[in-house]
């Protein structure tokens, strides 16, 4: 049996056995599942598991099942091209023929000091839970520090205002107006709901510092009950410590067939990948659409393609609360009810087609 690996139950490999598992699939693959959990979560709706506003359950989706494919549970400790092996905690270690890494990310803390010791998290469900517990905690007039103003930042702002609406929420923004890499109506949009629903955006910002119950911006020290990072991601340490080219943060350098240059049977999806686009779940998607696509050339003995096509992506969709939400979708606008609707349709259909 030929073995395909599979590290990750993120999107990218999830939109994989999505289009592997199928009446098509050559009956000599193996595939092999490793995740920490028996289950795919959305990523993309954790800062609302953070926030108290959805349980777990609906951030959880079921694994696929197929008689060739087959799921370990299990954390991943070592990954090791040249002997075509992936090593666990608990000792077991996995050969492969072909392998795709989509292990995700973890927070990038910028050398801050204090930043990892004394922040929470929404990188993973069970670090979205804690934060959870500790939100969930806070007394009446607690301040809620949240630095990072990117699309999670901004959404669990506005999710935690809905849910807390007794808490002091700061969203603590590098940049001189929110989400300043688009237009500007966007942009005056999402501070509107910020300064009607009372979550203060501190623009310009600097965290250079991070104690119990302190935050530093610039020279001002800034009292705060609970802090959450939310200001960029790096890959998770196992897929840093692979010897081979990195880019921006850590990520693994690929060719245009998402493999590994030195190792053609590697193949990297999602946010471990340096690409030159935002890490996020369609991103990993269209990877993911890509790479099942060279494996079956690969399988098939058939050379692969001299080019392979651009990734285009459709735009990205953001809520505020429950209500309310924004858009940018083929260089278009799109604010309020429209929008958080058709945030809710996509999550919609993604769990109807993958659960």
């Amino acid at each position: 049996m030929r073995k395909l690996v599979l590290l990750g139950a993120g999107y990218g490999n999830m939109r994989i056995m999505l289009r592997l598992l199928t009446k098509d699939l050559p009956t000599d693959i193996e595939i092999t599942l490793v995740d920490r959990t028996p289950f795919h979560s959305l990523k993309t709706e954790f800062y609302a598991l953070a926030a108290g506003t959805v349980s777990d359950t609906v951030v959880r989706v079921p694994l696929p099942e197929h008689k060739q494919l087959k799921f370990v549970e299990g954390e991943v400790t070592e990954i090791s091209p040249d002997k075509k092996c992936v090593y666990l905690e608990d000792g077991q270690q996995l050969e492969y023929d072909e392998l795709v890494i989509g292990l995700g990310c973890r927070d990038n803390y910028h050398d801050v000091p204090g930043a990892e010791e004394h922040t929470y998290s929404i990188q993973t469900i069970g670090k979205s839970r804690t934060t959870y517990e500790k939100l969930l905690g806070l007394g009446g007039g607690a301040t809620v520090g949240i630095i990072g103003a990117g699309l999670s930042g901004i959404e669990l702002a506005s999710e935690l205002r809905e849910s807390r609406p007794d808490l002091t929420i700061k969203l603590f923004d590098r940049s001189p107006r929110i989400l300043g890499d688009f237009p500007e109506r966007l942009s005056n949009y999402v501070q509107g709901w910020f300064d009607e629903h009372n979550v203060e955006v501190v623009a310009e910002s600097n965290i250079t510092r991070v104690e119990a119950g302190v935050l530093y911006n610039h020279e001002e020290t800034i009292p705060v009950d609970a802090v959450v990072w939310t200001a960029g991601i790096r890959p998770v340490t196992v897929v840093q410590n692979i010897e081979t080219e990195k880019g921006n943060s850590g990520r693994l350098v690929l060719n245009k067939y998402h493999q590994l240059p030195k190792y053609n049977d590697v193949y990297v999806v999602g946010d471990c990948a340096d690409l030159p686009y935002a890490p996020s779940a369609q991103v990993a998607e269209e990877q993911g659409e890509q790479i099942v696509k060279v494996l079956r050339h690969v399988w098939n003995e058939e050379p692969l393609p001299e080019k392979m096509p651009e990734i285009k992506l459709k735009g990205f969709l953001g809520s505020l609360g429950k209500k309310q939400g924004f858009a940018y979708l083929a260089d278009r606008t799109v604010t309020g009810r429209i929008a958080r609707l058709l945030k809710s349709g996509v999550l919609w259909l993604y769990k109807r087609h993958n659960g």
